[in-house]
């Protein structure tokens, strides 16, 4: 890359030399010099002069591109591609507004304006395009893949296939049920993790608490099995909102933004009741894993191991194989002990599923 600078100096010299030196001959009354006189001594002179100062600033001009590179491989192709674009049509409508200020013949201004002008709308268009990417995609794409054939009956039908997003926040990726019901084929649309999230993913896979850091290195994995599926799709959305510092509003502002479809999928009980009141659609993993438990009738008897003591007075405490909670009134004589109870009341919840029973001796 050194050499390559250097070249690139030798080159430019030279060019310079030829366009700059022969006017400063005639300020300095050289001109009249045969040897100096003659462009290919100018084009010389200019290039051996950058060319020297290039062995100077050639490991800065190293640096500079080098840092160029990391920092234009760390971006996003979508980003990259569509801030050029931006940046584009900004240069093209600034070329174009250029002529008509030329043709009113204003001096001065008619000659630097457009170069302001090139330097404003160029940058509005990077930024503009980059900011609206998602948008944009959706805008190009989305529309293109909503509406399908389908020949049904020997009819030509329109079937409108609807795009949904599923939003998802750091418990349900952490939680790791996702992937497994992703590889299943019940979930639909796109899976999206916006950056915000996978930042605060991170975080706590950097943490110096052994629990939260293998958590967050659990989060990432399933992140990574997410990606690796051919089930479903998983994008990163660059999205933030600099003004909310809160994981949970920045999901709920990006599920509104996106469109009526977005869902958030979640096991957090408290995002569910922050989505309710905000009116966005929320996936409760708790939800579905309750929904497909077997279904326990009161007065149905089981048999359960009293493990250990309740809250309340007397009270036994049994679990379930899939974890559910059983409470056993008076079972607190029970522990250590396998007996059979029988059900009286079931309390189900986006928390989770309570079983009350009752030793059937008594």
């Amino acid at each position: 890359m050194k050499k390559f600078v250097q070249i690139a100096f030798l080159l430019i010299g030279g060019a310079l030399g030829f366009v700059f030196l022969p006017p400063l001959y005639e300020l300095l009354h050289l001109s009249s010099n045969p040897w100096l006189d003659n462009p290919y001594v100018s084009v010389a002179l200019g290039a051996i002069l950058l060319f020297t100062l290039s062995f100077a600033f050639s490991d800065y001009f190293v640096r500079l591109i080098s840092w160029m590179e990391e920092v234009l491989f760390k971006v996003p192709v979508g980003d990259l591609l569509f801030g050029t674009l931006g940046l584009i049509i900004g240069l093209i409508v600034a070329y174009f507004l250029g002529f008509a200020i030329e043709s009113v013949q204003l001096g001065f201004v008619s000659e630097i304006l457009p170069i302001i002008m090139s330097f404003v709308l160029g940058y509005l268009g990077f930024r503009v395009f980059f900011k609206k990417r998602d948008e944009l995609i959706q805008l190009f794409t989305l529309r293109g893949s909503n509406t399908k054939k389908k020949l049904i009956d020997g009819v030509d039908a329109q079937e409108e296939v609807k795009g949904s997003y599923k939003l998802l926040d750091t418990s349900v990726i952490i939680d790791g049920r996702i992937a497994d019901i992703s590889q299943t084929g019940f979930i639909e649309g796109i899976l999206v993790v916006p950056q915000f999230v996978l930042t605060e993913l991170q975080h706590i896979a950097d943490s110096s608490d052994t629990l939260k850091r293998t958590r967050g290195r659990r989060g990432l994995d399933i992140l990574k099995k997410l990606q690796d599926e051919r089930m479903t799709k998983v994008e990163i959305s660059e999205e933030d909102f600099d003004d909310v510092q809160e994981v949970d509003l920045k999901l709920v502002r990006l599920a509104k933004k996106m469109s009526n479809d977005t869902q958030i999928v979640t096991n957090d009980f408290n995002l569910n009741k922050v989505c309710e009141l905000h009116h966005v659609r929320v996936l409760n993993i708790n939800d579905l894993a309750n929904a497909v438990k077997p279904v326990v009738i009161p007065g149905e008897d089981m048999q359960v191991m009293v493990i250990k003591d309740g809250k309340e007075h007397n009270q036994g405490v049994a679990y379930l194989d899939d974890g559910t909670m059983i409470v056993v009134e008076g079972g607190r004589s029970y522990i250590g002990q396998a007996i059979t109870v029988t059900v009286t009341s079931v309390l189900q919840t986006s928390a989770g599923r309570m079983i009350f029973a009752k030793p059937k001796d008594d």
